[in-house]
């Protein structure tokens, strides 16, 4: 391992990932990525899952079109009970 291959760790509990592993690992600046320990000495980062974008559009089709506004219509009216 080459010395601009290690980082520290500051006060605040932050490191600075060398430019080599952030390619190797194909990480792009700004990605959201989960930290886990795993054994003494040893922290393993792995990209975190955008669940919004896993799942956006999966209900394409599922309903007919206006469906959805004429549901959400129906639960903002009031609803009517009937008097005691």
């Amino acid at each position: 391992m080459r010395e601009t291959d290690t980082t520290r760790v500051s006060s605040k509990h932050q490191v600075t990932i060398p430019v080599r592993a952030l390619r190797a690992a194909g990480l792009e600046v700004g990605e959201r990525l989960r930290a886990r320990a795993d054994g003494p000495g040893r922290v393993v980062l792995e990209r975190s899952e955008d669940v919004l974008a896993t799942y956006a559009g999966a209900l394409t089709g599922v309903y007919e079109p206006d469906e959805l506004e004429r549901l959400r219509s129906e639960w903002e009216s009031p609803s009517s009970t009937p008097a005691s």
